[in-house]
């Protein structure tokens, strides 16, 4: 067994848990936002814009992790 036979698996695990663990992250982070702006409502403005940086950043890790996945499975690295 070759590092070509797994590189679907691999790829898919990368993928996969780069979109689990993103998701999560998310949702955390949604969660807690509601839970702060119903404890400040007079704060939602100034939460809001920094939710957005932090979804943006963790859902760009995702998109990373999806590019270099896609990339080793049409132009494999690992071929001698």
């Amino acid at each position: 067994m070759t590092g070509s036979d797994i590189l679907p698996l691999a790829v898919a695990l990368l993928i996969g848990m780069g979109a689990i663990g993103s998701c999560i992250g998310v949702a955390m982070s949604g969660m807690k936002f509601l839970e702060s702006s119903a404890r400040q409502p007079e704060m939602v403005d100034t939460l809001q814009s920094k939710f957005f940086l932090v979804a943006g950043v963790t859902d760009g890790a995702f998109i990373i992790a999806t590019g270099i996945g896609l990339w080793f499975a049409t132009a494999n690295p690992f071929k001698g």
